[in-house]
């Protein structure tokens, strides 16, 4: 991380095996999830630089991430097909979803309950979370 005013080096954060194929911030800026070839996602602390958590589910390398604008749930897409819904506060999946080939990427919409989801095929899926709630969690 960098002071982008000074260009001073604020802090690193290293923990991954493999390279880093994508992060995301949190809505309220206090967190970062970073996605890596090595298989896992991880929670990392912007204020430390402390890693709060391992996700551990997908079997190849997870290639996207982003996080529901609430901030209780992490979104990643992998090599192995699948995207997956985490519980940002328990880092456990809740949800799985299997397409056809590698899901390259993933957004969600401002509503927090629509994902888009890209894969390798050229498919594009529309998703919706169910049971979910919209309001705003502040970590």
């Amino acid at each position: 991380m960098w002071n982008l005013a000074t260009g001073e080096e604020l802090l690193t954060l290293n923990g991954h095996n493999l390279s880093i194929r994508t992060v995301a911030v949190a809505p309220n800026g206090k967190q970062v999830i970073s996605a890596s070839d090595d298989k896992t996602l991880k929670i990392w602390s912007l204020a430390t630089g402390e890693e709060l958590l391992t996700l551990n589910g997908h079997n190849f390398s997870v290639k996207a991430v982003t996080i529901t604008p609430n901030g209780q749930q992490a979104i990643s897409t992998s090599d192995d097909s699948t995207l997956k819904i985490w519980s940002i506060a328990t880092g456990e999946f809740t949800a799985t979803f299997t397409g056809d080939s590698s899901i390259n990427c993933c957004a969600v919409a401002p509503d927090g309950m629509t994902i888009v989801a890209g894969e390798q095929s050229g498919r594009v899926h529309f998703l919706r979370l169910q049971g979910m709630r919209e309001e705003s969690g502040e970590k």
